[in-house]
């Protein structure tokens, strides 16, 4: 691949220095994908320029006439401190007509409301839990078509923000409290959606028309207290010491049959098409002991540090790191919405 001019595209609180050298563990999770996806476009060769954005557009648009970038690598995650804002900021990149990395701003909306996703996945016949929504300041009602267990969590918010064990509730009264803790605690609309009893997968999609999965990745706990459930809490997401003590760990799937395999892949690349996705993905989805595969969420934006389990997954099916950043940055460049098609 040709040297490149690429702009990577930051919150301004996460703009990464040149070197972690000195830094403590804390200070380089804080910034480590925004620097390992600078540092390794740097080492491949590419003219990086960092960009940090929080409340004003403006800087892009600046930095866009001056430094004339080939692409955007797009790490921005939230615009005014909102996660929301989002695919705003997307579509304002869509408009200066310039090629970025990452999601479209349609597939960002679609997949980022996990409620409207669901509404698209049941009309498309794709097996998901059944859900109702809660909105903030109205009374709870309670759907009698809903079986219980539940497991109610923001309707937007990413990240597992808001889950723990007791989003997963067994009785009325228990989805009224969680409902509430998730209007007040997380500021949004909640949504409380079937438990699906068995194996927590995520498959990495990547491509734009042509589609390609990589290998199918486990969530494993390995020492999970009595009475605790298999879910990916914000606490087993990023608490690294209650990790080591329950044992999570990731990795390649075992002991699934290749019809099974087949089965997940091609509904994965299914779920990446009608939710308008593109470059790349994470589907997350639930497998019963009887082999039914229930699609939980997409994930249009998910983590590409090093050490993720999108770039783990790549790596997996062949792809290091540089080269996976590489495959990205093209998909980038190529990407032509569906009104620019001849």
């Amino acid at each position: 691949m040709k040297r490149l001019r690429v702009i990577v595209l930051v919150h301004a609180d996460l703009v990464p220095p040149e070197s972690i050298e000195g830094l403590d563990a804390k200070e380089v999770e804080r910034i480590k994908t925004e620097f390992d996806v600078a540092d390794t476009l740097r080492k491949s060769g590419h003219e990086v320029q960092v960009l940090g954005v929080s409340d004003d557009l403006l800087p892009i648009r600046s930095s866009i006439e001056g430094f004339k970038p080939h692409a955007l690598f797009n790490l921005l995650m939230e615009f005014q401190d909102e996660g929301a804002y989002q695919a705003h900021v997307v579509s304002y990149l869509e408009l200066q007509n310039v090629p970025f990395t990452g999601c479209n701003s349609l597939g960002i909306q679609l997949s980022r409301d996990k409620a409207l996703a669901k509404k698209i996945l049941r009309f498309h016949r794709i097996p998901t839990p059944r859900f109702a929504v809660f909105t903030k300041g109205r009374q709870v009602r309670v759907r009698r078509d809903l079986k219980y267990p539940l497991i109610v969590k923001s309707v937007d918010e990413e990240a597992s923000l808001g889950i723990s064990q007791a989003s997963v509730v067994s009785d009325a009264e228990k989805l009224r409290e969680r409902v509430e803790f998730v209007h007040e605690k997380v500021g949004t609309a909640a949504i409380a959606e079937e438990y699906i009893e068995g194996r927590e997968f995520t498959v990495g999609v990547i491509g734009n028309d042509r589609l390609s999965t990589f290998p199918i990745w486990e969530l494993r706990f390995e020492n999970l207290p009595e009475g605790s459930l298999p879910i990916a809490t914000a606490r087993a997401k990023w608490d690294l010491a209650y990790q080591r003590k329950v044992g999570i760990k990731t990795g390649a799937a075992r002991g699934l049959s290749e019809e099974l395999t087949s089965r997940i892949e091609r509904m994965t690349k299914r779920v990446y098409r009608v939710l308008e996705l593109s470059s790349y993905a994470r589907l997350d989805l639930r497998v019963t002991p009887e082999g039914h595969v229930y699609v939980i969420e997409a994930n249009a934006t998910p983590d590409v540090s090093d050490d993720e389990d999108f770039a783990l997954s790549a790596k997996a099916a062949g792809l290091e790191y540089p080269q996976l950043l590489q495959r990205i940055v093209k998909l980038g460049i190529a990407y032509r919405p569906r009104w620019k098609l001849d």
